[in-house]
């Protein structure tokens, strides 16, 4: 039976050694327990996992909590009585009251070119989310991550927004999609952190991330703990349609590397394609990311823009020109995405000579650019093209 996770999670990431949170945690423990719930580790910190077990088991040593917390995001142990290392008595207790729950895999579906999506579940009978696994060649792959159950922005090419937001992801919920697509391309345990099989990993999925700031920046810190999972930050990327006022926080705060979606070069167009642009138009959104740049001790992180070319509304070689113009002075640059259709969708891609040329003019004009080669076209996993859909046994496809 899948079992749901107590509401733990409403106490900090650093809790409180005092009786009176001891008791509430105790308490919060039993009242789980009357309900057939446990304790989901998977999304737990380091702290989190020390305070926990200390309520279980009084006066239990730190470095326990140190290598049941090794055992789940360097091992990739699911049971507790895998956890060797440990004496069976405490095992017994921690399965009693914890768990170590990725999520479901509801839907695992291949990609002709080697991508990889999966409808993952949780609890909630119809919380389910995609994400993406993309092979890079030598056992690496990036992993194109959720952060929300559909999305707020509507952006119009972008097949998300045409699901409606049900709620944000937990902390668990995101470091679930690393666990399960880490295990399936035989991470664990992690010996090495610098030879790892998901060796990137992209908050591109749904939802606005940084709209849900507080569990993807719980998240991040939990991917790249050097004393846990240990992903390099600058092998973490964030995008965002340009939430201004988190943008240099999430810089900053994080480390990680950041990308912006652009895809437009002016407001008239912009507001129509982004409709978060009414609220954080280009000259306020570029402004920050300038500034951002500058801010930079490290002159080689540059921001990534994402450009989604729609024929016949952004493509032309002027607005290209214009795009190298605006980020002139940023160190940028820019991936250049052509649209990737879905089922209702009323836009075009543009012919491959268009793609080109724009790629090239940005490129002429003095900024760094990259055509994006799509993956997942196949299956509905490329950029723009994900959305949560729960499919029974009878209608999902024959590689599900």
């Amino acid at each position: 039976m899948h079992r749901r996770q107590f509401p733990l999670r409403r106490f900090g990431t650093h809790l409180s050694h005092s009786p009176d949170t001891k008791k509430s945690i105790a308490t919060a423990l039993i009242s789980a327990q009357d309900n057939g719930d446990k304790s989901n580790f998977v999304g737990a910190t380091l702290d989190e996992i020390r305070e926990r077990i200390s309520v279980v088991v009084p006066g239990i040593k730190s470095f326990v909590g140190l290598q049941i917390y090794q055992f789940i995001y360097r091992k990739g142990v699911q049971s507790f009585y895998e956890m060797t290392n440990l004496s069976q008595s405490l095992r017994e207790k921690l399965d009693e009251h914890f768990s170590v729950d990725y999520g479901v895999r509801k839907q695992d579906r291949f990609s002709k070119d080697g991508a990889r999506k999966m409808l993952i579940g949780f609890r909630e009978p119809n919380a389910v989310f995609e994400t993406v696994l993309i092979p890079m060649g030598d056992n690496r792959h990036t992993l194109c991550v959720s952060s929300q159950i559909g999305c707020s922005l509507n952006c119009r090419f972008c097949r998300t927004g045409t699901q409606k937001l049900t709620r944000h992801l937990l902390a668990e919920e995101i470091v679930g999609q690393y666990m399960i697509n880490a295990a399936a391309v035989d991470e664990f345990p992690i010996e090495n952190l610098k030879t790892r099989g998901v060796s990137n990993i992209v908050f591109m999925g749904q939802g606005e991330p940084l709209y849900n700031y507080k569990n993807v920046s719980k998240a991040v810190k939990i991917l790249t703990d050097p004393q846990g999972i240990g992903m390099p930050k600058h092998k973490i990327t964030i995008s965002t349609a340009g939430v201004v006022p988190l943008i240099k926080r999430a810089g900053e705060e994080l480390g990680v590397s950041l990308a912006i979606s652009l895809h437009a070069v002016n407001d008239d167009v912009r507001d129509v394609i982004v409709p978060l642009n009414k609220t954080y138009p280009i000259g306020m959104l570029l402004d920050t990311c300038r500034k951002y740049s500058r801010s930079m001790n490290n002159r080689t992180r540059r921001i990534t823009f994402e450009y989604c070319l729609l024929k016949g509304v952004n493509d032309s070689l002027a607005d290209a020109q214009e795009l190298a113009r605006l980020l002139k002075d940023i160190s940028a640059h820019v991936n250049v995405i052509p649209f990737n259709k879905w089922p209702g969708s009323e836009y075009e891609t543009p012919d491959k000579e268009t793609i080109e040329q724009f790629t090239n003019t940005i490129i002429e004009n003095g900024t760094h650019a990259t055509l994006r080669t799509p993956r997942g076209l196949d299956i509905l996993a490329a950029c723009g093209q994900l959305k949560s859909t729960h499919m029974n046994k009878a209608s999902a496809p024959p590689n599900s």
